[in-house]
């Protein structure tokens, strides 16, 4: 890269790992001051946001030019793949969901596709779009993997947690969930015979536990999908620092890869599918 820090291995990797940041400052609005930015709530990762929201419109656009372009008597190989994708997702739904709901199989799909098409980014040689980006467009600083910031994982697991929170207070009630669920579980002091002067105790101690295991379901899905992927980044990192002897290690590891961007975005699926079926079991 042409900034000096990335001219050793230790700026270069710490350059490759920076955010392009817009933050608030009492100079008004600024890009990449450390000083302003570093633990700044009101800091924005731009390229994150940017490349999550194009790769939206991205999903959009190619399932609904599948959809427009379908073909019953001929089906080309885009359609083919599209179909497999389908049906993969709503098997997965059909086997896993044990509720009714029609918001589960389309969340399933757009979180799965999503996700793999973010994490699908980490295969592009981590110079190519920084080096474009620096020279051409004088933007200093460009991560191009949005499920490498935290902050996009947390941003997408705390909306399948305030899911989970809609549907199990729509289909459990307040007292159902809170109560029957939080309080009385997994030790039921009822079933257990406990004297009722003790049941407050042992509440207080189902709902320790259950409101941890509550809080555990976004940490697991943001923190599992950041962590391998950013794991890999810095990998293709590591490699690029050999130079053009790179080519062979990145193509290696990139189809190693392969499974692991596959694999985190359909587990991301999964756990959404089990964590909103428990929302709907009103048991």
């Amino acid at each position: 890269m042409a900034s000096e820090g990335a001219r050793t291995t230790s700026g270069y990797i710490e350059h490759h790992l920076q955010n392009l940041q817009l933050c608030s400052s009492d100079e008004g609005w600024v890009w990449n001051v450390k000083e302003a930015c570093s633990g700044n709530f009101w800091a924005f990762n731009v390229d994150s946001m940017f490349f999550t929201v194009l790769l939206g419109f991205t999903f959009c656009f190619l399932f609904r030019r599948a959809a427009v372009k379908m073909s019953i008597s001929k089906p080309g190989k885009f359609q083919t793949a599209i179909e497999l994708i389908l049906e993969m997702v709503n098997t997965s739904v059909k086997d896993t969901f044990h509720g009714d709901s029609k918001l589960i199989a389309p969340l399933a799909l757009t979180i799965f596709v999503w996700v793999f098409l973010m994490n699908l980014m980490d295969l592009i040689p981590v110079d190519w779009l920084p080096y474009v980006a620096e020279n051409y467009l004088h933007i200093p600083y460009l991560k191009i993997v949005p499920s490498t910031d935290p902050n996009i994982t947390f941003g997408m697991s705390i909306s399948v947690f305030l899911l989970i929170l809609f549907y199990s207070f729509k289909n459990k009630g307040v007292g159902g969930f809170i109560v029957g669920e939080l309080m009385m579980n997994p030790l039921n002091p009822k079933d257990l015979g406990v004297p009722k002067i003790l049941w407050p105790l042992v509440c207080s101690f189902n709902f320790i536990l259950e409101i941890v295991a509550l809080f555990a379901k976004p940490l697991s899905l943001s923190l599992r999908l950041f962590g391998n992927m950013y794991a890999g980044e810095l990998l293709f990192i590591l490699i690029a620092l050999i130079g053009y002897w790179q080519l062979p290690l990145h193509f290696g590891w990139a189809v190693f890869h392969v499974l692991v961007v596959t694999l985190q975005a359909y587990i991301f699926m999964m756990l959404t599918i089990v964590y909103l079926s428990q929302a709907h079991e009103a048991h």
